[in-house]
């Protein structure tokens, strides 16, 4: 307990997580500080590009042997995890079946900031991880969504082409820099890469430093609607993410991750999407309630595991080694 506490002190006091809390507090005094939408934009580009580029290049080194169990185990959490969380919210909380798919589809996802959080956060305690994790980011991201939408059709009686909505998910921003780095790092390789290693590889962490600031004020926006979401969602925002991280850190030792790649799969199980799923959302189901997916997944979710979860989850991976 005392090692997760002292996890807990160092990655709140670091450099990606404090520039977050700036973020919130230039909201909350009402500063005028700002950020451009293009450079928001231009940054979450680089973010997934460059997490993109990194994982291909180490998947073009890596034996099928070592990722397929890997894989499996990442498929099976995107399946089971929206049909968890549909249960809990429709049984538990009470909610409508369009709002309890629409939290399912975010809470199976994945959030692509917050795996580069926890790359971060083992690369400073110097624990190794596999290469290839980036392509597990990739295979989160789209089979929940799709599930939790199933679901929904499912109990709305609803029916019609899908094309729309899986259309948004494979050419939505998220999945086609995400799988379009992981192409070009493969094929590149790691000579490849070094030829771009000063943009994608070194000034990596100085720009998710940037982009957690702008998120520290796209989050303190939302935590007016705390009061919407009402007790049982908040407290599914916190528990939900713990629950998942555990079962991922099961199932990365089942499947013969290193302890520090069994983290980053706990740590992306128990993550919620905030930029593939709503884009899907608003599509799919567009009478769910915004205030209830989205200031779950970025006001109470994100933030927990920002500051709490990810070195909760490295703490806890001493159970299964």
């Amino acid at each position: 307990m005392l090692e997760i506490v002292e996890l807990v002190r160092l990655n709140l006091f670091s450099p990606m997580v404090l520039a977050f809390v700036l973020g919130v507090l230039a909201t909350l005094v009402r500063s005028d500080l700002k950020f451009p939408e293009e450079l928001y934009t231009g940054l979450s580009i680089y973010l997934l590009l460059a997490i993109g580029l990194k994982g291909g290049a180490e998947l073009s080194e890596t034996p099928l042997a070592s990722f397929w169990a890997p894989a499996l185990a990442t498929l099976a959490l995107g399946v089971t995890i929206p049909v968890v969380a549909y249960v809990l919210l429709r049984r538990m909380g009470r909610l409508e079946v369009a709002d309890a798919a629409a939290i399912a589809a975010h809470y199976g996802s994945v959030s692509a900031v917050t795996f580069a959080a926890v790359q971060t956060f083992l690369e400073a305690l110097r624990v190794p991880y596999e290469g290839f994790m980036p392509t597990l980011v990739a295979l989160l991201e789209v089979p929940a969504i799709v599930v939790a939408l199933l679901i929904a059709r499912v109990a709305l009686g609803q029916g019609g082409s899908w094309g729309a909505v899986i259309g948004e998910l494979l050419t939505g921003k998220s999945i086609l820099l995400l799988l379009g780095g992981l192409v070009i790092g493969a094929l590149a390789g790691k000579a490849g890469l070094a030829q771009v290693a000063p943009l994608f590889v070194d000034p990596f962490k100085g720009a998710l430093t940037l982009f957690l600031l702008e998120m520290g004020m796209v989050a303190a926006r939302r935590f007016r609607d705390l009061r919407k979401v009402g007790g049982f969602l908040i407290g599914f925002g916190v528990l939900m993410p713990v629950a998942n991280g555990v079962v991922g850190l099961w199932l990365g030792s089942l499947a013969g991750l290193s302890p520090g790649g069994a983290v980053v799969l706990g740590t992306l199980a128990a993550s919620a999407s905030y930029i593939a799923a709503p884009a899907a959302v608003r599509i799919a189901l567009p009478q769910a309630n915004p205030s209830y997916y989205l200031t779950a997944a970025l006001a109470i979710t994100f933030p927990f595991n920002l500051a709490i979860g990810i070195p909760l989850y490295y703490g806890l991976a001493g159970l299964f080694y």
